[in-house]
């Protein structure tokens, strides 16, 4: 603080010396002052913002506190979002992959620190993560169907962007979502119809976080987890005439170990081999299951059984401050209208069945097709038969999305 204040003393001669300068010290004292006023200036810069003027890039060089910092600090990591990547000497394709998720780690490095798709809600937060019902507009301008036990949403009501982001999503803080971007006309446009028949592969589910379990997991039932939910929605969705891949491979296992940080890396390779061998998958599925505090229940009665809530999930490539460019995702719009859609099915037949849809920063291996989804059944708490409870309404609403109904 001495310092400064010496520096602003001086920056007061400075302007002193401007009244001087054509009275009494001249035009070279004056440049003088001009001089060591503009220094004064930016060495109070570099005190007050050390980091603005620090080489970030130069390993443990740099101040102890500057590493501190730049570690927990996005601003950093935004502003190093434009820099090149170092050129990679290998061509084998999956592990130039490899070092491309190791330098997003790297500039996004405050992003992967809350980058999971858990929503982490205490019980004071359920409520505003479901659906509410939608108000009412005085007059009509559609005609609505007849015997739909849910809320049928107008276009009205949907072309309002506040009312629309209110309404069905949840933004994360490491994201933004404007209205350039978010268009609920342009999302309801978009055709999901398949259009490759059932003698070839058009439906893929898989589990980033395979060893994701429920309440009631244990030797008693082995199967209480993602997986086994997972096979259950298999089998309905076979039983409507899909034909369905379903992708029980370990991805966030490493020798014995859960590493969930690196899963969504090992499942890109996986699931990629497989779209490789089967180009016919049109829609491809991430099934979760959430983390919650203790005391959080997402369960609903649909259909007279206990459900577990299900919540759309989407990652919009993008930080408060623009797109991320080492995680582009050709079918972002497309994500987005998939689970919108989805999501008006719901909320017309099955009223209470999700969560609002949420919306955070990285990609979640959502870039492969487009209509691609991750999806949460409700979380750690719920039991295993809420959870297949889940899968049969979800059936229904993905073969309404596919169908064009």
């Amino acid at each position: 603080m001495t310092g400064v204040g010496v520096m602003l003393i001086l920056l007061l001669l400075w302007k002193m010396a401007g009244y001087m300068k054509g009275n009494v010290i001249g035009e070279k004292a004056g440049s003088a002052f001009n001089e060591l006023g503009e220094a004064c200036l930016e060495q109070i810069w570099k005190e007050r913002y050390p980091l603005a003027g620090a080489d970030l890039n130069n390993g443990d060089q740099a101040p102890w506190y500057v590493l501190m910092i730049k570690s927990v600090y996005p601003s950093f990591h935004y502003k190093e979002k434009n820099q090149k990547p170092a050129a990679k000497p290998h061509s084998d394709p999956s592990y130039e992959r490899y070092l491309d998720e190791q330098r997003i780690c790297r500039e996004y490095q405050y992003l992967f620190l809350y980058g999971g798709e858990d929503t982490s809600l205490d019980p004071s937060q359920q409520a505003d993560t479901m659906v509410p019902a939608p108000t009412p507009i005085e007059e009509k301008t559609e005609e609505l169907p007849q015997n739909v036990p849910g809320k049928i949403y107008l276009k009205e009501q949907l072309a309002d962007y506040d009312y629309m982001m209110k309404n069905f999503y949840s933004i994360h803080s490491s994201t933004t979502a404007g209205r350039d971007l978010m268009n609920a006309d342009e999302f309801l446009s978009r055709n999901f119809k398949l259009t490759t028949g059932a003698d070839q592969p058009q439906i893929l589910i898989y589990h980033t976080h395979s060893q994701e379990t429920f309440a009631d997991f244990g030797v008693d039932k082995p199967d209480a987890t993602v997986v086994g939910m997972g096979s259950y929605l298999t089998s309905l969705l076979e039983q409507k005439g899909y034909h369905v891949i379903h992708d029980t491979s370990v991805y966030d296992l490493r020798d014995g170990k859960l590493d969930r940080n690196k899963a969504y890396t090992y499942a890109l390779d996986g699931i990629t081999r497989i779209l490789q061998d089967n180009p016919s998958v049109e829609v491809v599925l991430d099934l979760h299951r959430d983390g919650v505090r203790e005391g959080v229940h997402l369960v609903s009665d649909v259909n007279g059984k206990p459900t577990a809530n299900i919540m759309f999930f989407n990652g919009l490539s993008q930080t408060p401050t623009g797109e991320i460019d080492y995680l582009k995702n050709p079918y972002r719009e497309d994500n987005l209208a998939f689970s919108f859609q989805m999501q008006l099915k719901a909320a017309a037949y099955f009223p209470g069945y999700t969560r609002k849809i949420y919306l955070k920063g990285l990609r979640y291996n959502m870039h492969l097709r487009p209509a691609s989804a991750l999806i949460e059944v409700g979380a750690q708490t719920n039991t295993y038969q809420e959870a297949l409870n889940a899968m049969e309404p979800l059936a229904e609403v993905l073969d309404m999305v596919l169908q064009g109904k």
